[in-house]
């Protein structure tokens, strides 16, 4: 089918989307493509919408409030009127098991955002066409019956007719099936033919005694990087060379596919023992160390590969590209440019992260967090001068679960911005409290961490306000922590933010100093009130001058910056006594006091302790 009769037949595709400005790219795209767009923001329009017209085409995001794609999905497959609606998933989610989730639900195909517009256009007319071919065969079956029944006398005239109208057909489907089972971009098999050969490979594993095969799941490294750099078609470029030199590097009889985006996948078939699949993944990355030479740029790239052997143990094609795709993640997080062979660890340990993040995203709902409170020491005097908030999750089944465990999920998912700002909310509340009690004599303050995607927020100032605001909470009793990186990663922004910060009066500490990037022009550029010692620093101290070098450098910096230093971790009384003689003004740590719950913190300052 090729742009002309697209125009004609004015295919009705509608698009589901609770991001507006997605909807408003991709009917912009279509409509200009000739389609008849419809947009809806949430499942339940969507649905509204597929039954007052049956569209031809459906694109799907999957997170979505309320009702989330899947969701949607199953309602469509389950209502006969509009069952046979292809759907085209659009997600930011490409871990394998979403992927899988949305081909389980009845998904037709999968495009990971952010999305290329030539991509998301080549599988809707893949999708549409593949729908037509099969209207069209329904039409072509249904008039071949009728003029059987009307012109039976014809006979020899009618089956002349016949062959040609099925000659016709037959090429049509052959031509289809070339799209259908293909990546328009690169010319490679697409997902759809490469799962149908993987089910060959593991129909053979179950005939055939001894027979193995591998799936080497294939992701480019930095390539967002460079197309959005260099522009799509740049990247359009890259992906066609990257896959005739991917071409080169592997045997004939195995089979390469593009699953999507800069995602890739090897069928290695017939193999003796693993050692074929790591050689054929070690000649993938020589072949990839060379540049690729574009028509206007020369272009370095590298992959990460996962590796799963298949054999008889395998019941579906999906858990082998499943596994691989959890191989290639770990080969990611190792350092990018390597394989890694799949194991069943990595499996278990991919499951406990979906279940963690799942069980997150209901505590967020259900309110599982509660602060805790670790006391900040004026080390000349002893005294309790404030407190730093700490967020734990109370969890149903688990108890405690450690910041350590669900701080690197809560980032990853975005979680961390909902959860940093009731944490913040609920530290401003308690110091109010406190002031109001009159707890001490002299007004306590409070630190609160905000995490690097948090201090991204566009809206954090306002934010902020508004929290102070609901409060009633002086802000010059307010520090907030953010580490070097959270500034260094867009020190213009940063330096708008913290300025607004400080016209607030609220103070600004950096956390683990020494830690992360340690450029000292930084402090002297933007307005830190506070540098925090790494608790790293702070073990080290053991009563022997030698160990005291680099904290002693940082108080060098603090004193003559005029900052306050604020020493973590503290745990022994040598450590505090070695701090008190670099004249270190605050510490935290076990010596004083673990972090508390509220009351126990309050019991804490009603008590007065000196040390």
């Amino acid at each position: 089918m090729d742009g002309n009769q697209v125009s004609i037949v004015q295919e009705d595709i509608l698009i589901v989307d609770d991001n507006p400005d997605n909807l408003r790219l991709l009917s912009k795209m279509l409509t200009k493509k000739g389609y008849h767009v419809r947009k809806a923001l949430n499942g339940q329009m969507a649905l509204t919408a597929a039954q007052a017209v049956v569209p031809d085409l459906v694109l799907l995001d999957i997170m979505m409030p309320e009702m989330d794609g899947y969701e949607v999905c199953t309602h469509l497959k389950a209502d006969p009127k509009t069952a046979e609606i292809p759907v085209i998933f659009l997600s930011a989610l490409s871990d394998a098991f979403d992927k899988v989730k949305a081909f389980a639900v009845g998904g037709a195909d999968y495009v990971v955002k952010p999305f290329q517009l030539g991509e998301v256009l080549a599988r809707v007319q893949n999708q549409l066409a593949l729908r037509a071919a099969e209207l069209e065969k329904k039409q072509l079956n249904s008039q071949l019956e009728e003029r059987v029944k009307e012109r039976t006398y014809q006979l020899q005239a009618a089956n002349s007719e016949l062959k040609r109208e099925i000659g016709e057909r037959k090429l049509l489907e052959k031509q289809l099936l070339r799209m259908a089972l293909h990546d328009a971009l690169t010319g490679l098999p697409n997902r759809v033919l490469f799962m149908e050969r993987l089910v060959q490979a593991l129909n053979c594993s179950k005939e055939v005694k001894g027979y193995q095969f591998a799936v080497l799941f294939l992701d480019c490294d930095r390539f967002k990087v460079i197309n959005d750099s260099l522009g799509h078609p740049v990247g359009d470029e890259l992906l066609i060379a990257l896959a005739r030199r991917l071409e080169k590097s592997l045997n004939p009889k195995n089979t390469l596919a593009r699953l999507g985006g800069d995602e890739f996948a090897v069928l290695i078939v017939d193999i003796e023992n693993i050692a074929t699949a790591t050689k054929s993944a070690e000649l993938i990355l020589q072949g990839l160390a060379l540049p690729f030479q574009l028509k206007r740029y020369e272009v370095f790239i590298n992959a990460s590969i996962g590796i799963a052997v298949g054999n008889f143990n395998y019941e579906q094609p999906e858990h082998l590209l499943r596994d691989a795709d959890t191989a290639m993640y770990r080969a990611k997080n190792l350092g990018k440019g390597q394989y890694q062979i799949f194991d069943p660890a990595m499996h278990d340990a991919a499951l406990k992260v979906l279940q963690l993040e799942n069980d997150l995203r209901r505590a967020v709902n259900q309110q599982e967090f509660i602060v805790y409170y670790q006391p900040i020491i004026a080390l000349s005097s002893g005294r309790i001068f404030g407190f730093e908030a700490l967020v734990r999750w109370r969890h149903p089944q688990q108890g405690l679960v450690s910041p350590a465990l669900f701080i690197p999920a809560a980032e990853e998912t975005g979680l961390i911005n909902s959860i940093g700002k009731w944490v913040l909310q609920e530290a401003c509340r308690q110091l109010r409290l406190w002031h109001q009690e009159q707890v001490t004599n002299y007004p306590l303050t409070m630190s609160v961490n905000l995490s690097v995607r948090q201090f991204a927020q566009p809206d954090l100032i306002e934010q902020i306000d508004q929290i102070l605001t609901q409060t009633q909470l002086n802000p010059q009793y307010l520090k907030l922590e953010i580490t070097e990186s959270a500034i260094m990663e867009n020190a213009k922004s940063a330096a708008v933010i913290l300025q607004k910060l400080r016209e607030r009066h609220i103070q600004l500490s950096i956390d683990d100093f020494g830690t992360g990037y340690s450029s000292l022009s930084y402090l002297h550029s933007f307005p830190v009130d506070n540098l925090k010692i790494d608790r790293s620093f702070v073990q080290r101290l053991d009563g022997k001058p030698e160990n005291m070098g680099l904290i002693s450098a940082i108080m060098s910096i603090s004193q003559a910056l005029g900052m306050n230093a604020i020493a973590e971790g503290i745990e022994t009384r040598e450590q505090l006594a070695q701090l008190r003689s670099l004249n270190c003004h605050f510490g935290q740590g076990y010596l004083f006091s673990k972090p508390l719950e509220a009351t126990a913190a309050r019991n804490l300052i009603l008590s007065a302790p000196r040390w």
